[in-house]
C-alpha cells in the first residue's frame, strides 16, 4: 500500500478526509474543480503506434507461457515447452531439489511439478507439471538473431509475476562463465535488463518466438560486484531447445555436444591450472598430461585460472585437435596436441 507521508498527517484520522487531501495534494484548502487534459502532448505517428501494439500483442502473447517456478532455495522462471506440461529453466533455479511450486501466469494457486532432468554444464533444467497443461511458448531460430534486434525479457523478478524489460540484442557469441560451474558458449547478450527471478524466463523478439533464456546479468567488480545495467546474458534458443529435448527424451543428456579434457582441476596462487587427476584413456591422457602438470594455455589462449580453462575449452568441438602448453613438476614448459572428446551427458 502506498502511503502519503506528508507531516501534517500525523495528527491523526481525526483531521478528515479534506485536510488529508490538501497534506497530500500540496496546498488546496478545499475540493475544487480541476481541469486537467487528456490529449496527447504530441502526436504519435502510425510506425510508432504500430510498434507499440505490437510490443504489447507479444507481451499478451508470450506470458502466459512464463511461469514462476518455487523451490525451497528461493524463487525463479521458466518457459512452457511443448504440450505435455514441461517447463524449460535453469538448472541453477531447479538446484538439487526435485519438487516444485510452479504458478501461472494468471496466478491462482501454485501447481505441482516434478524434476525431468538437469545439464548443469550448459545450465538447463526441466519440469513438469503433474496438473496443468499451459500453452507451449512458440521458439526461434537462435542462429538468425542480429545485433540489434528488440529483446524483450518476461519473467518473475523479485516475485513479480509477469513482468516486462526491453532493449536489444546487444552482441551474439559470447561466452560466459557463471561461476558456478556452468559455461555458457555463444551466450546472446541484452541490453534488456535482467533481475534477479528473470532466470529460465523467457527473452523474446519481436514476434514473440523465445530467443534465449535468460540467465546472468553482468556484474562491476569496481562497484563491490554489483549489478552492471544493461549487460545481461541469456542461452541462445537452439542449444535450450536442444539440450531440453534429450531431457525430456531421455531424462539426461547424451550427446551434450561440448568439448572435453578429461582432468579434474584447480587454480593454483600464481597463475595456472593444476592437474589434479586425469581420466584413464581420455583426451589427455591419451596426450601424455598426468597429474602434477600445470596447464598455462590451451589452443593458444592462455589459462591462468580453471575459469578460464573452461571458457576456452566451451569455444572449442569435440573432435578438434588443439595445442596444449604445460608446464610439469619438474618446472620443463612442454607443448603437446590434444584431440578433445564430447563431455559426458548429464
Amino acid at each position: 500500500m502506498f502511503r502519503c507521508t506528508h507531516p501534517r498527517l500525523r495528527a491523526g484520522v481525526a483531521v478528515g478526509l479534506l485536510s488529508a487531501l490538501a497534506g497530500c495534494g500540496g496546498g488546496h484548502k478545499g475540493l475544487e474543480s480541476v481541469s486537467v487534459s487528456t490529449k496527447p502532448a504530441v502526436a504519435a505517428s502510425p510506425g510508432a503506434e504500430s510498434l507499440q501494439q505490437q510490443f504489447v500483442k507479444v507481451v499478451e502473447t508470450v506470458s502466459p507461457a512464463v511461469v514462476q517456478i518455487q523451490s525451497p532455495a528461493g524463487l525463479g522462471s521458466g518457459v512452457v515447452f511443448d504440450a505435455q506440461g514441461d517447463v524449460l529453466t535453469n538448472a541453477h533455479v531447479v538446484g538439487s531439489f526435485t519438487q516444485f511450486a510452479v504458478t501461472l501466469a494468471g496466478g491462482g494457486s501454485p501447481h505441482n511439478a516434478t524434476l525431468v532432468g538437469s545439464y548443469p554444464p550448459n545450465d538447463i533444467a526441466v519440469v513438469r507439471l503433474t496438473d496443468a497443461k499451459p500453452r507451449p511458448a512458440a521458439f526461434a531460430d537462435s542462429s538468425q538473431i542480429k545485433v540489434g534486434d528488440f529483446a524483450l525479457a518476461i519473467g518473475n523478478p523479485l516475485g513479480l509475476r509477469s513482468s516486462v524489460t526491453d532493449g536489444i540484442v546487444s552482441s551474439v557469441g559470447r561466452t560466459v562463465s557463471e561461476g558456478n560451474g556452468a559455461t555458457i558458449p555463444s551466450a546472446i547478450q541484452t541490453s534488456a535488463p535482467i533481475n534477479p527471478g528473470n532466470s529460465g524466463g523467457a527473452l523474446v523478439d519481436i514476434t514473440g518466438r523465445v530467443i534465449g533464456i535468460p540467465t546472468l546479468a553482468a556484474t562491476d567488480p569496481e562497484f563491490g560486484g554489483a549489478q552492471a545495467p544493461g549487460i545481461g546474458f541469456a542461452i541462445p534458443s537452439n542449444t535450450a531447445r536442444d539440450i531440453a529435448a534429450q531431457l525430456v527424451s531421455s531424462g539426461h543428456v547424451p550427446q551434450a555436444k561440448r568439448a572435453y579434457l578429461g582432468v579434474e582441476v584447480s587454480t593454483i596462487v600464481g597463475g595456472g591450472v593444476l592437474v589434479q587427476s586425469v581420466q584413464r584413456g581420455g583426451p589427455a591422457d591419451r596426450a601424455g598430461i598426468r597429474p602434477g602438470d600445470v596447464i598455462v594455455a590451451l589452443a593458444g589462449r592462455p589459462t591462468p585460472t580453471s575459469e578460464e580453462l573452461a571458457l576456452v575449452l566451451a569455444t572449442l568441438k569435440p573432435g578438434q585437435s588443439v595445442s596444449l602448453q604445460v608446464v610439469r613438476p619438474s618446472g620443463r614448459q612442454a607443448t603437446v596436441t590434444v584431440k578433445l572428446g564430447t563431455a559426458p551427458g548429464g
